[in-house]
């Protein structure tokens, strides 16, 4: 009897683990969000659990792991438990979390669902507001983008999901590790490393990853990213010639 009653409370304390795990803890829904979204979303959170690469740049260990689909359902299971609709409090919102009221609940506007946009530029978005539900890190702010705001070729800076003008707005950052950089990060590793994705999920990832890279402003921080893209790539180049 004692071994049963031992072995009975084992297998529950194990369930109990295993129901509240992250990766396998079912992303919740409000009711208020159309069945064809919430496919989208769950499609999307299961191509990005397949992916695979043996590379991976220093800045992405260091914020995700390795570009591998199990570590990226991890990360994102850990941090994000439901997604309702908000408008984010902007007409330009994309998504968003809103800390005091749940730093693990995502928000999407119509922004989100208006606009016909690539898979990986959708996960791009969602792993963006993962990053802001860390409370201990201060949910990652943004930082006010310059007045004027100009691309390398003086042109306006403009949101490549809305095209709002980003000049003035909070829609910036000044560190990698924040939430327009991690999802850099996240791009062009995706689109330097990915080993399983088509040539058109590698294309997109990279255009993305560009875009979002203007958007951080502080020198030395992209000087980082670059020089942390810049090596991976030439690792690679070495890696073919070997071969």
């Amino acid at each position: 009897m004692k071994i049963l009653t031992a072995v009975l409370l084992a297998l529950f304390a194990y369930s109990s683990a295993l129901a509240g795990s992250p990766s396998t803890r079912e992303l919740q829904f409000d009711s208020d969000v159309e069945p064809a979204l919430k496919k989208q979303m769950t499609d999307d959170l299961t191509f990005i659990g397949t992916v695979k690469s043996a590379k991976s740049t220093p800045l992405h260990q260091k914020i995700f792991g390795s570009v591998d689909g199990p570590t990226y359902s991890e990360w994102f299971g850990s941090r994000i438990f439901s997604v309702g609709k908000n408008s984010c409090g902007s007409a330009n919102a994309v998504a968003c979390v809103i800390p005091f009221m749940d730093s693990n609940k995502m928000w999407v506007t119509k922004n989100y669902t208006q606009f016909d946009h690539p898979q990986i530029a959708r996960v791009s978005v969602i792993f963006h507001e993962a990053r802001h539900s860390e409370v201990q890190n201060g949910n990652w702010s943004h930082a006010t983008c310059p007045r004027p705001f100009r691309d390398e070729n003086g042109n306006d800076m403009k949101s490549i999901w809305t095209g709002a003008m980003l000049a003035g707005q909070p829609a910036c950052d000044v560190t990698p590790y924040g939430s327009y950089g991690s999802a850099t990060i996240f791009l062009k590793n995706i689109g330097m490393n990915c080993a399983n994705c088509t040539e058109k999920v590698k294309a997109d990832a990279d255009l993305f990853g560009t875009d979002q890279l203007g958007r951080v402003i502080d020198p030395k921080a992209k000087a980082a990213m670059k020089a942390d893209f810049s090596n991976q790539r030439s690792m690679r180049v070495r890696a073919l010639a070997i071969q």
